[in-house]
């Protein structure tokens, strides 16, 4: 009998060994994140651009919105945020963003064909959406249509550590296209998690396992087609280290 009792002891000890020490899938979620400072009459009123030593140099002109100060919420929010305060995102053919806090950089151009989108960002990386808050231009020799309905991905990027794994943000931008419940969507697939968002907003994303994540955004009709433009779909891997 004792004999018994300790195999039966033994062998919950392992189980609670085991179930310690095994990784535990979280269940994914968004949630809408509200809270921040609309900028509804912010704008890019222009952007000029030309070749400096093989570079090419832009100069913004901005309206109502002030670069390199933090960004004011109405709530505690726990997302990753830049020192550096609020800038522009700058993004070349829907790749990674570059971020810059003053009207005035250079950037080189590795390709020759190039779609540029640049718009408003707030300090913790929430795009400004309202019509005048972005730019979308091109250089190349052979021009895509820009009237294109487009979707381009801007945040979660890189690699999110500690306290930042908690929330992430989920942020996109839509340029001449809408998304609603019986119309165009953002269909959202976060490692193999799906959700389809019909609400042009930024999301918290919560529940990321630690490692690699893949995110993919797709910009679909109200059938749940994708739709045939540039960029899409658009496919990113960020990092978890809690």
């Amino acid at each position: 009998m004792r004999i018994q009792l300790k195999k039966v002891f033994l062998i919950s000890q392992i189980f609670i060994f085991l179930a310690c020490n095994s990784k535990i899938d979280s269940k994914i979620t968004i949630t809408k994140v509200n809270g921040s400072p609309s900028y509804e009459n912010s704008k890019i009123t222009s952007v000029e651009q030309k070749i400096v030593d093989n570079e090419y140099e832009f100069t913004f002109e901005l309206e109502e919105y002030e670069l390199g100060v933090q960004t004011e919420t109405e709530y505690d929010y726990q997302l990753a945020n830049s020192d550096k305060g609020q800038h522009i995102h700058f993004i070349i053919n829907n790749e990674p963003y570059s971020a810059h806090y003053s009207e005035n950089f250079s950037k080189k151009m590795e390709d020759e064909n190039n779609v540029i989108l640049a718009f408003l960002s707030r300090s913790h990386h929430e795009s400004v959406k309202n019509q005048n808050a972005y730019i979308l231009t091109q250089i190349s020799d052979e021009p895509i249509d820009l009237n294109n309905e487009f979707l381009f991905y801007s945040r979660p990027k890189g690699t999110y550590k500690g306290k930042d794994t908690e929330k992430v943000l989920l942020d996109f931008y839509l340029v001449n296209t809408e998304i609603s419940t019986n119309g165009n969507k953002v269909r959202a697939t976060i490692d193999d998690t799906v959700f389809l968002i019909d609400e042009w907003a930024p999301y918290y994303i919560e529940g990321l396992n630690a490692g690699d994540t893949q995110i993919k955004l797709e910009l679909t009709d109200m059938n749940g087609n994708l739709i045939d433009v540039p960029f899409n779909p658009s496919i990113k891997t960020v990092t978890i280290e809690k």
